[in-house]
């Protein structure tokens, strides 16, 4: 797979039927490797060991319903107390990040409301954070530390 902006990690590979699976640490279960899915399970791994989310407040693919429609966000951060705290949306590193992706996550987030927005193609990574009272968003220059997200 095509090496990405983050360090490496000691994700499982295996060959089911000629196409290539990786162990999800998250989801529990091998998962089809597509390129989307490199991203993914690399920037959750950093998440989890260099800022210290912990594994078990992230859902992976998780469901919601969108004017109706239902969606899926590719990752979920929950705070301790079970609320939502990020939407992460992951994209393959050749998928240019553009202004529709933000508005897919922004979208996602009316059934979620929370306070972060990540997006990430594997080598670059935006962080922008909801300021308070005013309704608009402001990007950070890195992703924040789970303890410094009010959980």
């Amino acid at each position: 797979m095509q090496e990405l902006n983050l360090p490496d990690f000691p994700i499982k590979i295996i060959d089911k039927d000629g196409k290539p699976y990786v162990w999800d640490i998250f989801r529990k279960a091998y998962v089809k490797l597509t390129p989307e899915e490199w991203v993914r399970q690399n920037f959750l791994w950093w998440l989890s060991i260099e800022r210290g989310y912990p594994k078990a407040l992230i859902a992976v693919e998780a469901g919601l319903r969108y004017n109706k429609l239902p969606k899926r966000a590719d990752a979920i951060v929950f705070g301790r107390s079970g609320k939502p705290l990020m939407i992460i949306e992951c994209k393959a590193a050749g998928i240019k990040i553009t202004k529709e992706v933000f508005d897919q996550i922004a979208g996602y987030n009316y059934g979620f409301g929370v306070s972060y927005l990540v997006v990430t193609n594997g080598m670059e990574h935006y962080c922008c954070k909801r300021e308070t009272g005013a309704g608009t968003w402001l990007f950070l220059d890195h992703v924040p530390c789970y303890k410094d997200l009010n959980t």
